[in-house]
């Protein structure tokens, strides 16, 4: 296990051009089998790109942590939730918040905030900051927030943003939003 966390810190994080050549999209419950895959275990929170973290609530909640990791910028990917304090009240002005009130129910259309988040994380990455996504658990809500800028801002497909963000943390979101990522990969996909 150790050894397969310091191997992955040294992988950079370039993203292969052969992905234009890739077949269909695999199906969300081929997606699931890939997902199920890995370690089971999560972090409180993860950095799984350059600057940009998926965390839980704790870490969220937890104004003393965000201040260590050097954190900016938050999007609260359950807004308004039970447990997730998270507001502009709750940082003050030393950290720059974005609420998204989100369910964790496959029910609930998180795709109408795939392109804003999306768009807030990109802007906010283009200075010197740290993103910090989270949500209750940091499995399911904030990690189809952070795959979708992935694939809206880098290009990615659907499967290489899931193993990207899983060198470095255990995601699940889903089967909702799984198949909201797989019709935005497609459309994606169409307008390249």
């Amino acid at each position: 296990g150790i050894f397969l966390l310091t191997e992955n810190r040294n992988r950079s994080y370039s993203h292969s051009e052969n992905s234009a050549a890739s077949p269909a999209s695999p199906s969300a419950k081929d997606i699931e089998k890939i997902l199920y895959g890995g370690k089971r275990f999560g972090n409180h929170v993860d950095e799984v790109w350059p600057n940009l973290f998926i965390g839980d609530m704790s870490v969220a909640n937890d104004r003393y942590s965000l201040w260590k990791l050097g954190i900016t910028h938050v999007v609260n990917a359950a807004h308004g939730k039970t447990h997730c304090q998270g507001s502009h009240y709750f940082y003050g002005s030393t950290v720059d918040y974005y609420g998204v009130p989100a369910d964790d129910s496959p029910s609930f259309d998180l795709s109408r905030y795939f392109f804003p988040s999306a768009e807030y994380i990109h802007n906010a990455l283009d200075t010197t900051t740290r993103v910090l996504v989270h949500c209750a658990v940091g499995v399911s809500r904030s990690a189809s927030i952070v795959l979708a800028y992935l694939m809206i801002h880098h290009n990615y497909t659907l499967l290489d943003a899931i193993n990207k963000v899983k060198e470095r943390r255990w995601i699940f979101p889903n089967r909702g939003f799984l198949k909201q990522l797989h019709a935005l990969d497609t459309k994606l996909k169409t307008t390249a």
